[in-house]
């Protein structure tokens, strides 16, 4: 039996890949984080199947319902919030399967901040005023940030800023924020992308935070800071797409 790490995506059922969807019509049993989760991605699941809420359990007794499973010959689909590869603990997951001699594989997701910036139909890099995305999150109560991350050493670089893991601090980070990107510095949330709850607010880092305070937003969203963020952005052209580029050495 093998542990599938699969990215769900954003919480939309149908923004999953066709390898995800195949890996959970097949999956006797399948681990899901219920608190990020449309119920409507279960769907995709194969009648029958063990369906096991993780949002109540540790590490180890997520693992134990893995061990159980390769005990039994059966196939675990591990849906992981977004994409794997961010936030995810994979890492630590990964570990014990080995330790316990259990095979695994990852399946990629869309990740939120994919689904949020497609949402307000935003280009996260601007040619000749933003070509860097920089993913990152606070540390309030969980696991403490390297000191090298501080978030005053990414605003610096004026790069787009996403931060996952920060909306209840968000009146502390847009002030901290300001100091880089100017107050007037263009802000979007997007709470709960692609799922029936979502929730799209737009500001400044001067007013943001009293938008997402009246809206009561506690969890599920992702903030975007930078000038690409601004409803109209007025760029120079891409050099790819440039008409005076020369494209006679372009082989075909």
């Amino acid at each position: 039996m093998t542990v599938h790490f699969i990215g769900a995506g954003p919480g939309a059922a149908d923004l999953l890949t066709v390898r995800a969807v195949n890996l959970l019509r097949s999956a006797p049993v399948c681990l899901y984080a219920g608190t990020y989760l449309d119920p409507e991605v279960l769907a995709h699941c194969a009648p029958g199947a063990e369906l096991i809420d993780t949002q109540g359990l540790d590490l180890d007794q997520i693992i134990a319902h893995c061990v159980r499973a390769h005990a039994e010959g059966k196939d675990v689909a591990r849906l992981c919030s977004g994409d794997p590869s961010v936030y995810s603990a994979l890492s630590e997951q990964k570990a014990r399967l080995d330790a316990a001699c259990i095979p695994w594989d990852v399946t990629p997701g869309v990740p939120a901040y994919a689904a949020a910036a497609a949402i307000l139909g935003a280009e996260l890099t601007v040619p000749e005023q933003v070509q860097s995305v920089v993913l990152t999150r606070t540390h309030a109560r969980s696991t403490a940030m390297p000191e090298t991350e501080a978030l005053a050493n990414f605003a610096r670089t004026r790069a787009t800023l996403i931060l996952h893991l920060a909306i209840t601090r968000v009146r502390v980070l847009a002030a901290e924020l300001a100091g880089e990107y100017g107050a007037h510095c263009p802000v979007a949330v997007v709470y709960r992308a692609s799922q029936p709850e979502q929730l799209v607010l737009r500001g400044t880092l001067a007013d943001i935070a009293d938008r997402v305070e009246a809206a009561e937003l506690r969890q599920a969203a992702v903030i975007l800071v930078g000038p690409a963020l601004a409803e109209s952005v007025d760029c120079a052209q891409s050099h790819l797409y440039d008409p005076s580029r020369d494209r006679t050495h372009i082989t075909r």
